[in-house]
Parts: structure tokens; C-alpha cells; sequence
């Protein structure tokens, strides 16, 4: 297999858990190459910096000095999105638990200097959207050339809190194989003259500026002693008090021992229990075994918390669905779940993928088998594999609990963007900030005949980048399952489906379910209302879109999804949106005081004042001499970077258009600002 930096560490001085190398940036020429005006994601050494010259691309920063006030990226890394609250439907399979096992997900999203703070122009992302199955994600990174500390980048915020999940940013004290030095890990518990740890406070700030929900302490530079370890236990403990009155968390990595050493037990137990019990919860270091798990749950429930808050580490960085682990250790079929699980590096499902196949297509194909299984349906979970997918033993969770509730089913990255079925830029793109609330259970298809294909597409889309294809010969009639919902539904309640045939015949008709199924693993009891029946408001490049009243249905929509009948196939069918909604959808108000507040060259720095109301996200567009409108970017932030621009010919000044999008996708007038060349 591919030798990963834990299975290196390993086969010499038994180290663990390591981010992504390099321990410098990307290369030179790439590095020198950046706009100057670019923001990225923020990282610090605790303290004091290494000797020497950073690397090309790297700036060496101190926690310590960092202030929120003079912090000149804060704006471009801040998430706007709050956590949402989740429920837990009726599970879609008998062997997915509810209230049991949970999964932490630890990726690295980019490197840990010269990540960018809003996405890139690029489609080949992890773009991860089985958020149903994570309970918390870990923006996992850090090195002891760039930085130990490490804040999330927004739009990996936005699209979690979007679904419910909490984010925690990375400490990490490399082992001195890794160029560790104890000096930091002194640095992070420094007390100051009253006793108290002052970065303590600070990380417990840099989350609230920053809009994040804790911290994942992981310290491994070993030459510790008691005192350093009494220090690390005070530390956390003050880290975690500060932390819970701001409503955020701290986890912690069994590495250091309660005598300072680094010895990582794979366990909960004397050596540990201290860090555990200052902590919300601990991931369990690789070395596990299933009586070490089993008396970690024993240990844990004894001191009067939960076993679920015990991650027993699942090593996946190297080969994916292909590792081989004891999962009824972990998760049995037939008693009690054990732990939960904690995913290393589950971003493999993009990385394994070769240069020439790593289209937004084949990354979720990819992405699919991991948190599915190889059936791809998770009302047929194929258990009987090595690979036990989360899907198979965990139970998944919805936001979609209030109107207006609307989705474009978009990913967050995509080859193209479109508004309302056209391109208004044909470059590639990403940005998890601008990702739908999505299906959960992807994809659920009940039919009696042959299933047919589904995905997500990027060949065309309504809006963003992407839209859900069906793709299939459809013999009976298929239902295919898209929203697990809690939504009030009243006399004046509608639902709106922009779709597109592109191929065959196809009658559609929306399945909605006014109660939860009646036991595990059943279908909703969906009642059919005929598309047809409804009211086309729009159809635009074979798009339609059509609003279907509730009529004569009150109380909790449970459910909702589409039935397709084929009268002549096979059938490429589409949907590009959907919304929910009570009353006319309005528009929100515009942003105001469009400004640009830094320019070199083309690259421009843009900031505005939020509109009051909802606002799902702002949109920016460059208006061309000829009066059409490209798209630069989007956001749920109010400021952005647009970098390379340059003028159009015959043009002496730019002129630029932001405009707030509603929940419903409806527009605001838009505010302007022009540049001159």
C-alpha cells in the first residue's frame, strides 16, 4: 500500500496521527506567484517562531499577538452561517442506530499555508456532503514549518452548520520526528502571574471571531515530564470551561500521558482519564483492540459519561473502503453499539482518485460508496462486506425543519456556474459555502423494476453547479426518496420543482409524507400529487418549474420525494430545485456601502454591509461594455477577493454588481461599484 505518514512512523518509532505534509508550503513558483490581496485560512505557532526564514507562501504568526481587531483577513475567514439544530428520522434500514455510535470525520481540506479562504478555481475539491453521518468535523493539518494552530476556512463552516455539524480547528504538537519542538508545547500551557493560561482564551477567541465551535488538541512532541503534564490538565480544563460558556468544544487525542510523556494508549485509561474528563470527548488512538474498547466504555459510563464520546480512530488516509478493521469492535450488529467512530483522513475518497478521473463525477461516485456502501442505496445496506460504510450502523439526521425551506442541489463545487439554467461563467469552480442543504439519504430508489442511476450531475444545472440525475430504463414506476423534513404545512403551503427531461417520456409526480415511516427500514407513507396538476411559472431551456399546492393537507410534512413513470424510455430526468414555501416568495433587501477596499494590479478586495433579513448568500457579478453579466463568485460572507481581473477592450473602467439571494433564491436590486484601469 501507499505508505501514509502514520504507517512511516509506525514501522519505526510508533508515532500516530500526522496531517498532510509538507512541512513547508506549495512550491516556490507557485507560492510567489499569489496575489498579493489573496486571504487564506489563519494559522499560528502557539508562541514563539522557529528559527530561521519561513518558507515562499508561509507567514509565521503567534497566537499570543493575535488580535481580532488587527486581524486584516477576519471578514474573508469568518462564517456567517449559525449551527443548525438536527433531528433523526424514522432510520431508512434495520441496522442503522439512532442515539448510538456517532462519526467524527478528521480531513484536510488544503494545505495548512496558502489555503484559501473562499474557495478556489478549481472543481477537484473534497467537496464532502454526507454530512447526515458526521456528528463532528475536525479541519485537520498543522506542521512544524508553517504552523501548529488552525482555524477552519469559512465555507467549510458554512456548508457544516448548515447541516448541523460543529467544526473544531486543529492544535497539533508534532512528534520531534516531525520537527516538533517541546518549547511550544510549553508555549500553549504558559501560565501567566495570576495562574490563569492565557492561550487558553485565546483559542476560545480566535473561534468566536471566527465562527467555528472548539478545538482538537493533539499533542505529541514527546520529553515531557509531570509537571509539563499537570500543565496540559490545566490547561484543558480552563480551555474547556472557557469554551462551554461560549457554547463551543474541545476534543482530545489520546497521545500525551497524565505523567507528560507521549505514549499513545489506544485506550481510555489511568494514564489518560485525566485529559478525557477535561475534555468533552477523546479520540481513541489507532492501537485499540476490542477488550481495550470494550473497558473504555465500561471506564467511561463508571465516570458517569457517555461511551459515545470515545472516537475509536479508523485509519482510512491510505486505502479507503479497502481497510480492514475489526468493526463489531466497534460497531456490532448484534448488541449495543461500543464507541463511535472517529474517520482519519476519509478525504481518501478524493485523493486515491488519479489526476485524469478526479472530475466533481467521479469524486462522488467515489464519496458515495464510502459513506453507502457499494450498493449506493442505504435502504439496502450491503453490510455483508469488509467495508462497513457509516450508513450501514449510523443513523442520519435532517435539518430541514422550517420554511421557507429551497435547494438547488448544489454541491459546492461544479465545472460550470449557472443561474436559472444558463452559464454565466464557464470555469471551474469551489466553494463549500454556497452547498445546499442536500439529500440525506442518497439514494434512495424504491422500485419494483430495474434501479435506475443516481447522481449528482455536473453537465448541467438550474443553479450553481450541479442538478440530480436519473438515468434508466424506469420499467415500473421509481420513487426516489430526497428530504427527511419537519415542515409546518398550512392551507397556503406550496412546493416548487424546476426539472428537465433530456431523454424519453417520464410522468412526475411529488411523493410527500405527512408522517415518519412506521418502523425502520420501511418507506414513508407518501401520498402522490400529480406535477401536472400544478401551475408552470417558469420553463426556460427545457427547465420547468411548477408549483404544486398541498391542498387539503395540514399538521408536519415528514417527507418528500418524487415518483417517476417511464411511458417511454429509458429516461434521463433531472431536478434542479426545490422549494417549500408558505406565501409569496420576496425578495431580500440590498447590501449596502459596496466598496473596494484593496486593489493591485487585477486583483480586487470587495466589502459591503449585510442586508438585513434572511440572506442565504451575495453574489457577485462583473457587468461586460456588451451588458452582460458574468459571475465572479459567491458568498455567505460580506467581503471577497476577486483576483486576475483585467479589462476588457476599449474599457477604462469596471463596473461591478452585489446582490443578496434569498432562501427561495430570490435576488435583491443590486448594489454597484466600478474601477478604473
Amino acid at each position: 500500500m501507499t505508505p501514509t505518514r502514520r504507517t512511516v512512523l509506525l514501522a519505526g518509532a510508533g508515532a500516530a496521527l500526522w496531517p498532510a505534509l509538507p512541512a513547508t508550503a506549495a512550491p516556490r513558483g507557485a507560492a510567489e506567484a499569489a496575489p498579493a490581496l489573496q486571504p487564506y485560512a489563519s494559522y499560528w505557532f502557539p508562541d514563539s517562531l522557529p528559527s530561521g526564514t519561513p518558507g515562499a507562501g508561509i507567514t509565521w504568526r503567534s497566537l499570543r499577538e493575535w488580535r481580532a481587531d488587527n486581524d486584516p483577513d477576519l471578514a474573508f475567514n469568518t462564517a456567517s452561517v449559525p449551527l443548525a439544530d438536527r433531528f433523526t428520522p424514522t432510520p431508512v434500514n434495520t441496522t442503522a442506530r439512532a442515539g448510538q455510535a456517532r462519526v467524527q470525520s478528521l480531513v484536510s481540506f488544503g494545505p495548512t499555508a496558502s489555503n484559501p479562504s473562499q474557495g478556489s478555481a478549481t472543481a477537484d475539491y473534497y467537496a464532502l456532503t454526507h454530512w447526515a453521518y458526521v456528528d463532528e468535523l475536525v479541519f485537520w493539518g498543522g506542521s512544524s514549518g508553517e504552523g501548529l494552530i488552525l482555524a477552519p476556512n469559512a465555507p467549510i463552516v458554512d456548508a457544516a452548520h448548515r447541516h448541523g455539524v460543529p467544526v473544531l480547528g486543529n492544535v497539533f504538537l508534532p512528534p520531534v520526528a516531525y520537527g516538533g519542538q517541546l518549547r511550544w508545547t510549553r508555549d500553549l500551557v504558559r501560565k501567566d502571574a495570576a495562574g490563569r493560561f492565557p492561550l487558553a482564551a485565546q483559542l476560545v477567541a480566535v473561534a468566536e471571531a471566527y465562527g467555528f465551535d472548539g478545538w482538537f488538541v493533539n499533542a505529541e512532541t514527546g520529553g515531557g515530564d509531570a509537571a509539563l503534564g499537570a500543565d496540559m490538565r490545566g490547561f484543558l480544563r480552563e480551555l474547556k470551561s472557557l469554551a462551554s460558556a461560549k457554547r463551543q468544544r474541545v476534543t482530545w487525542y489520546d497521545s500525551m500521558t497524565v505523567d507528560g510523556a507521549v505514549s499513545w494508549q489506544g485506550a481510555l485509561n489511568d494514564r489518560n482519564q485525566a485529559f478525557f474528563e477535561a475534555a468533552d470527548d477523546m479520540f481513541v488512538d489507532f492501537r485499540w483492540t476490542a477488550d481495550r474498547l470494550a473497558s473504555s466504555g465500561e471506564r467511561a459510563e463508571r465516570q458517569g459519561r457517555s461511551r459515545y464520546e470515545l472516537w475509536a480512530g479508523v485509519d482510512v488516509e491510505a486505502n479507503g473502503w479497502n481497510t480492514s478493521e475489526d468493526w463489531d469492535a466497534i460497531v456490532p450488529k448484534d448488541r449495543a453499539h461500543v464507541t463511535s467512530i472517529g474517520l482519519y483522513r476519509p478525504e481518501w475518497t478524493r485523493n486515491h482518485l488519479p489526476a485524469d478521473r478526479r472530475t466533481p463525477g467521479d469524486f462522488h461516485a467515489a464519496d458515495d460508496r464510502f459513506w453507502t456502501g457499494a450498493s449506493l442505496d442505504p435502504s439496502r445496506p450491503d453490510g455483508g462486506t469488509g467495508w462497513r460504510a457509516p450508513a450501514v450502523s449510523v443513523a442520519d439526521r435532517s435539518t430541514v425543519t422550517s420554511l421557507p425551506f429551497a435547494t438547488a442541489f448544489n454541491t459546492g463545487h461544479g465545472l460550470r456556474w449557472y443561474e436559472e439554467g444558463a452559464v454565466t461563467a464557464d470555469t471551474p469552480w469551489n466553494h463549500l459555502g454556497l452547498q445546499d442543504r442536500l439529500p440525506s439519504r442518497r439514494w434512495v430508489v424504491r422500485t419494483e423494476g430495474a434501479r435506475p442511476a443516481v447522481s449528482f450531475d455536473f453537465a448541467d444545472a438550474w443553479r450553481g453547479g450541479s442538478s440530480v440525475l436519473v438515468d434508466g430504463e424506469l420499467d415500473e414506476p421509481a420513487v426516489l426518496d430526497l428530504y427527511a423534513t419537519r415542515l409546518p404545512v398550512g392551507g397556503d403551503t406550496v412546493v416548487e420543482l424546476t426539472h428537465r427531461t433530456d431523454a424519453g417520456t417520464v410522468n412526475v409526480e411529488l411523493a410527500v409524507a405527512m408522517a415518519d415511516a412506521g418502523e425502520p427500514g420501511a418507506a414513508p407513507p407518501y401520498r402522490m400529487l400529480p406535477v401536472t396538476a400544478g401551475r408552470t411559472v417558469k420553463s426556460v431551456g427545457g427547465w420547468q418549474t411548477v408549483t404544486v399546492p398541498l391542498t387539503g393537507l395540514s399538521g408536519t410534512l415528514h417527507a418528500l420525494g418524487v415518483r417517476l413513470t417511464a411511458t417511454e424510455g429509458p429516461v434521463r430526468w433531472r431536478a434542479g430545485g426545490l422549494a417549500v414555501r408558505t406565501g409569496a416568495a420576496t425578495a431580500p433587501a440590498s447590501p449596502t456601502a459596496l466598496r473596494i477596499t484593496g486593489s493591485a494590479g487585477g486583483d480586487l478586495r470587495f466589502a459591503w454591509n449585510r442586508a438585513l433579513g434572511d440572506v442565504r448568500h451575495h453574489t457577485l457579478h462583473r457587468v461586460l461594455p456588451d451588458g452582460t453579466r458574468r459571475f465572479l463568485g459567491g458568498t455567505c460572507q460580506h467581503a471577497w477577493f476577486a483576483g486576475g481581473l483585467r479589462p476588457e477592450p476599449g474599457e477604462r473602467t469596471a463596473r461591478f454588481e452585489l446582490r443578496a439571494v434569498g432562501e427561495l433564491y430570490t435576488t435583491s436590486a443590486p448594489a454597484t461599484v466600478t474601477h478604473s484601469w
